[in-house]
């Protein structure tokens, strides 16, 4: 696996977000993670690399981790993914905070929807999608067994989980998401955000016991 991590501009004024490319070298298959904007520099990388863009996976649908999709599909072809609960925020300005936030507002039409423990293959990879409800509704998250990578959108971050104060969003269901989906996983599984630094699931473990509910 070859993976590219580039911490993009939004659409949301100063607001950093990271955009994964992810490609399998054999093949030379390729995934772009929440193509935030700047759209030229995921292309050269993907030049640089000779890929070919498979799919476009949106870990959800506001505008900070959406705002080159178009750009991009446009460029580069891919399918866009986004899961079944988030499909229609992506329509909606007002979901998808790009009505609020941004002097531009975004509708995009996903290509196909995904559902809790679908498998996506990338050339010789293989991720699972881990739908973590609770930054919105449909947010989700995507699990390589073979890496040890899971990447988190924004539902788990370093010592941290994502907002639950905007449309959609619940405290008690990314808790939940947290604790009961993606905290199982190994401890040395290295978690890629969807904003700030890459932390392990054993640095995260500590935080989420006291939030855990007791047993009888």
């Amino acid at each position: 696996m070859i993976l590219k991590q580039l911490k993009l501009n939004s659409i949301i004024d100063n607001i950093i977000t990271n955009c994964y490319i992810i490609v399998d070298e054999e093949t030379k298959e390729a995934m772009v993670i929440d193509p935030a904007g700047e759209v030229d520099k995921i292309i050269e990388l993907l030049e640089i690399m000779n890929a070919k863009l498979k799919y476009i996976y949106l870990t959800h649908c506001h505008g900070d981790h959406i705002g080159g999709v178009e750009e991009l599909k446009k460029k580069k072809g891919g399918k866009i993914l986004i899961h079944s609960d988030d499909y229609d925020g992506l329509k909606n300005p007002d979901i998808n905070l790009t009505g609020l936030l941004s002097k531009e507002q975004i509708i995009i039409e996903a290509d196909s929807r995904v559902n809790d423990e679908d498998i996506l293959h990338i050339g010789n990879l293989e991720f699972k999608v881990i739908h973590t409800p609770g930054h919105t509704k449909g947010g989700s998250s995507l699990y390589c067994e073979e890496e040890k990578m899971l990447f988190s959108g924004d539902t788990l971050f370093k010592g941290m989980w994502g907002r639950t104060d905007l449309p959609t969003s619940n405290f008690e269901d990314i808790i939940k998401s947290i604790t009961t989906k993606l905290l199982v996983f190994p401890d040395d599984t290295i978690v890629y955000p969807g904003h700030g630094m890459s932390t392990k699931i054993s640095e995260e473990e500590p935080i989420y016991y006291n939030l855990m509910p007791g047993e009888d």
